[in-house]
């Protein structure tokens, strides 16, 4: 009888083992797929291009308003003061002016970086920090990331997270209090 009992312990182990593993796997990998739809920009656009070879900077297209928020992306209108007609060869400028300029249609841009409605933001208050302490470092690269969209939310998986800000504001001594950002 005590022989019986021990081998049904010990039988336990290895499907307890084979339980955590396929938990692991199904969280790690399987959920994150099934949550998040991959979707790709409507422009394959080269800030690379513009960095480097035009010497612009993140505010030459990226401008805020007067209190600090985030004023959108850039417009056709800004975009038309350089690619009024075609500059270069690539297709994606190409199906820009085309597509969008011609027909005077704002491009569909996903947000990476969208923030909930119930969270104030201001770039104004964060003066002193590069852009690329928050977000990724676009400027070297010739494509933009892909966008994961949170399939319940709606959301950007690459939106900051607020783990991310309270780290950043205790490591300078800014107040972590609620109010601070959020509304």
């Amino acid at each position: 009888m005590e022989e019986k009992r021990a081998s049904k312990q010990c039988g336990g182990v290895l499907p307890f083992f084979i339980g955590v593993l396929a938990s692991l796997v199904i969280g790690w990998w399987v959920f994150p797929q099934v949550i998040y739809s991959q979707k790709t920009q409507p422009i394959d656009f080269s800030h690379k291009v513009h960095v480097d070879g035009e010497g612009m900077d993140c505010e030459s297209c990226h401008t805020f308003m007067e209190d600090g928020s985030f004023a959108g992306l850039p417009s056709n209108e800004k975009c038309a003061e350089c690619h009024e007609d075609l500059l270069g060869e690539s297709k994606a400028e190409e199906t820009y002016v085309n597509e969008y300029l011609a027909k005077d249609v704002e491009v569909p841009w996903l947000v990476y970086q969208y923030q909930p409605d119930n969270v104030y933001f201001s770039h104004m208050a964060h003066k002193g920090f590069e852009c690329t302490d928050c977000h990724p470092d676009v400027g070297n690269s010739d494509t933009l990331p892909t966008y994961y969209e949170n399939r319940i939310s709606g959301y950007s998986k690459q939106t900051m997270k607020m783990w991310q800000c309270e780290r950043c504001h205790a490591e300078v001594g800014t107040s972590n209090a609620c109010y601070v950002c959020h509304k």
